[in-house]
C-alpha cells in the first residue's frame, strides 16, 4: 500500500484524524518527569499510552530534541521505536536541500529514525524532494501554507493571478506520482485551506494550529478534508501534551485528546 493510501486506511480504522504533537521542553516537564533518568522519553512514552486510542498520527518536532543534543536524539530515537505501526509518524524536520545533502537526510530520517513521513520546504524544488518521494512507501508533506502570523510575508506574494502557496499546492500535486505526497496548511487560514484542497483534492493535508494556536476546527474540516471527510491529520501539540503541569498530566492529554478525537469527528459528520 502507497503511503497516501495507507494514511486513509488508518484514518478510518482508528476512526480518528487526529495527530498529537509531541514536542517536549525540559522546564515544562511535570517535576515527577523532569527528575527521570530520561526524561523526554519518559514524557512522551506515557503520553503516547495515554493518547494512543485517540489518535491516527504523532508528530516529533526536531528542534525541540535537537536542542539537547545527543540525549535529545537518544529520545527523538527511541519514541520513533515506541511508537506502534498502526499510527503514522512524522518528523517533522522541515528539511529542503540539494540532491545529494537531500539524500542524507532522507536516510537520517527513513532509515534511521524510522519516521514514515517528513516534512519538507519545497522551496530548491523537485530535485530536493525526490530523494525522499523515491521512498514510495514513505510520506512528505511540503510547507503550503503555515500557520504562523509570518505565513503572510512570503506564501501570500501573488503575480496577480496565482499566490505562491497555490502555486505549491499545484506543483506538489503534479509530484504526486508515488501517491507520498502531503501538504501543510494551517488552521489559522481556513479560507485558504479551501483553496489548497480544491488544487489538491486527493493529497493528505497535515493541518496544524487546531490548539494553543487557535484554529477554526470546524471550518478546517470542513475545508481540509477530501470529500469522503478523509485525508486530514489535524495536529495538536501543546493543548494535548502541557494540559496538566502535575503528576496526573496524561490522564489530563487523554481527555484533551479524546475531547479533539471526538469535535474532529463531530464536524465531519455534520
Amino acid at each position: 500500500m502507497n503511503f497516501n493510501g495507507r494514511v486513509d486506511e488508518i484514518i478510518g480504522r482508528k476512526n480518528s484524524m487526529l495527530c498529537v504533537g509531541l514536542d517536549p521542553v525540559l522546564e515544562k516537564l511535570p517535576q515527577s518527569v523532569r527528575t527521570a533518568a530520561e526524561p523526554f522519553f519518559m514524557f512522551n512514552k506515557l503520553l503516547i499510552d495515554a493518547t494512543i486510542e485517540f489518535a491516527c498520527a504523532f508528530k516529533l518536532n526536531l528542534a525541540f530534541y535537537e536542542a539537547y543534543g545527543l540525549e535529545g536524539w537518544r529520545a527523538l530515537k527511541k519514541t520513533f521505536e515506541y511508537l506502534p505501526p498502526d499510527v503514522i509518524r512524522i518528523a517533522d524536520a522541515k528539511r529542503g536541500d540539494i540532491g545529494n545533502t537531500a539524500q542524507m537526510y532522507a536516510r537520517a530520517l527513513f532509515d534511521d529514525l524510522g519516521a514514515d513521513a517528513v516534512t519538507l520546504n519545497p522551496y530548491m524544488g523537485y530535485d530536493s524532494a525526490e530523494p525522499f518521494l523515491c521512498h514510495e512507501q514513505k510520506g512528505a508533506f511540503f510547507l503550503c501554507l503555515t500557520s504562523n502570523p509570518g505565513s503572510k510575508d512570503f506564501q501570500h506574494f501573488s503575480n496577480r493571478e496565482i499566490a505562491l502557496y497555490e502555486k505549491v499546492a499545484i506543483t506538489v500535486n503534479d509530484w504526486n506520482s508515488r501517491d507520498n505526497c502531503g501538504l501543510v496548511v494551517g488552521a489559522t487560514h481556513p479560507e485558504e485551506l479551501a483553496r489548497v484542497r480544491s488544487l489538491a483534492p486527493a493529497l493528505p493535508l497535515l493541518i496544524p494550529g487546531i490548539g494553543a494556536q487557535g484554529g477554526d476546527l470546524e471550518a478546517s474540516v470542513k475545508f481540509g478534508t477530501n470529500q469522503q471527510k478523509s485525508m486530514a491529520l489535524f495536529n495538536s501539540s501543546r493543548a494535548i501534551i502541557y494540559a496538566s503541569a502535575n503528576a496526573d498530566f496524561a490522564l489530563k492529554a487523554a481527555v484533551e485528546a479524546k475531547t479533539a478525537r471526538d469535535q474532529l469527528n463531530s464536524a465531519r459528520n455534520q
